[in-house]
Formats: structure tokens, sequence, C-alpha cells
């Protein structure tokens, strides 16, 4: 009898270590939160942001959680433990800052996943989303070396890390060597008084083509190169809205989409903690609409370039 009741504890002690693995590996959650460094209302990356966030609470009817403006070390500490008082059990930070904030909090908090934005650190709830974004700036690059009259296109980012610089200086030279790109950083992504000057100074050099790469700044440099009668490139969202003919395409991050497969891993258990990056072959970046002034053949050569590097995952001249 008493080798019975030992077999049944062991069984039952089995039982509820099996349990409550499968809970932390299903990750199961009613709760999901996002930290903004900016805003949600940039109509750019914080708001693609929010759209992600709005995808994961119609998909999988959980309660959602979003904070603005959250910038330092103590403001993520902070947010982090209010979500986590609510019940929020995953955590979005969407920007690249929080990834040395997520460093110093998860093991604080192990029940909780920590999700970030173009960063190199992970850990076993940490997990880096990367857009592989040359290709994009490439791509953009390449319109830009077509349409430029003065040959001489203008990109201002904000930090000189971003992948889509680069990216767009070589589409340039590769579409047009003649071209001169003048590049500049604001250091912000919503410093738009520094981008505008930037963008002035290269105005006044004979640039005609701009290339707006962060969030705050993008649309006010779109206007004034409207009303400057000059070309722009959008970014992180299709901005032909904006202005049809200014804005001769986009460089689209689906954000939203990156976070639905990011979620679907974690319901699925199968996010690891790692560093995961993502292009044009998962449907989370592409080319946005085109001007009526793009020549339509061109537009085609585009097209076909695109879906030639989604293929075979090399840029032309490579």
């Amino acid at each position: 009898m008493r080798i019975y009741s030992s077999l049944l504890i062991l069984i039952l002690a089995l039982m509820m270590l099996t349990g409550c693995q499968y809970a932390f590996v299903s990750g199961h959650t009613d709760k999901v939160g996002m930290l903004v460094e900016t805003t949600i209302h940039d109509q750019a990356w914080g708001q693609q942001g929010y759209k992600g966030l709005q995808l994961i609470q119609e998909e999988y009817g959980v309660d959602v959680y979003f904070k603005e403006g959250v910038k330092t070390a103590p403001q993520t500490a902070q947010a982090v433990a209010e979500l986590v008082d609510k019940g929020v059990t995953v955590i979005f930070g969407h920007s690249s800052v929080y990834g040395n904030y997520f460093r110093d909090l998860h093991e604080a908090y192990p029940d909780v996943h920590f999700i970030y934005f173009n960063g190199q650190f992970s850990a076993d709830n940490v997990t880096s989303l990367n857009f592989s974004a040359d290709a994009m700036g490439f791509f953009g690059g390449m319109i830009a070396g077509e349409m430029t009259e003065t040959n001489k296109v203008g990109l201002v980012a904000a930090f000189e890390w971003q992948p889509e610089v680069e990216g767009f200086y070589e589409g340039v030279k590769f579409q047009n060597p003649d071209a001169k790109v003048d590049i500049a950083f604001t250091n912000s992504w919503e410093d738009t008084e520094k981008a505008l000057a930037l963008y002035r100074q290269m105005e006044e050099d004979g640039a005609d083509v701009f290339y707006p790469a962060g969030d705050i700044f993008n649309i006010p440099m779109i206007q004034a190169a409207q009303d400057d009668g000059h070309y722009a490139i959008g970014y992180v969202t299709d901005q032909s809205s904006i202005a049809r003919n200014t804005v001769l395409t986009s460089t689209v991050q689906r954000v939203d989409r990156v976070y639905n497969i990011a979620m679907n891993r974690y319901v699925e258990g199968e996010l690891p903690g790692d560093v995961l990056s993502f292009d044009f072959q998962e449907g989370t970046i592409e080319m946005g609409t085109y001007s009526p002034m793009v020549p339509e053949d061109f537009q085609k050569k585009m097209e076909k370039v695109v879906q030639k590097y989604k293929e075979i995952g090399r840029l032309p001249g490579q």
C-alpha cells in the first residue's frame, strides 16, 4: 500500500511538472504590452508597431497595452513593472534601444518574454527581431539613381548603423555610377529641425531626390521636397498618399506581419531566445506604390529585380 501511495505521489508530481512545463512552452498569454520610444501617431515606425499590436489583439483575443515616450532605462523599468502588474507576460520593445534595457531587466522577470527590434542581444526570454534592410535601401537607391536629373541624391538618416543607409548608397551607384550621394545623420529618430536643415543644405547643393530614413522627420522632409519640386523615397510605410507625384516609391517594413509571426511562434512554443532576421522572402519587407512619374518600363524592371532577389537572395551585381 505504501509503495502504491509513493508511486501515486510520483505520478502526480510528474503530471504537475509536465503541466507547468507545457504551460511555459506553449506560450499561453492573455495580455500583451508594447513600449514605444516616440509615438504611435508618427505615420511611420511607431504607427506600424501599433498596427502590429492591434493585429495580435484581433487574432489572439488578448488584451493589449502600450506606453509611449519610453526612452530611458528608468522609464523602461517603471513601464515594465506597471505592465507586469497588469498581468502582461509578453512585452514588445518597439526600438533597438530596448535591447540594453531588457538585458538589465529580463532576469528579474523570468516569466515574461521580452521582444525588441534591431539588436544582437538575446537570452532565454529575450528575442531580437531584425529587418534585413540593406536590400530595401538598395532598391530605393536604384529608383533614386534612375530618377535624379542633377546626378545628386540626398539621404538623411537617423543613425549610421541603419543597414538601409549603405544599401541605398550601393543602389544609387549601381543604377547611376555618375550620381553623387550626400549622406547625413540626425542621431535621433525625431529631430525634425535638424533633418530639415540637412535637407536644405543638400537641396542647395543640387540634390533633387531625397531618402528620409527616420521616424518623425520623414513626412516633413517629403512635404519639403514636394514644395520644392523634388522627389523623395518613402520610409517604413507606403507614403505615396502624402504626395503621389513626389514619392517615387517607399521602402516598406511590415512590422505588423513580424509582430504576428513572433506572436504565433510564441503561442506555438517555438519563439526562441535568439536573434531573428526578416526580409523580402518572408513578406515582411516590400516596395510601396510607384509614382506615375516613374516610367512604366522602369517600374516593370524593378518588379523583376525584386522578384529575382526574393528567389535567389542576391542583389544585382553580387
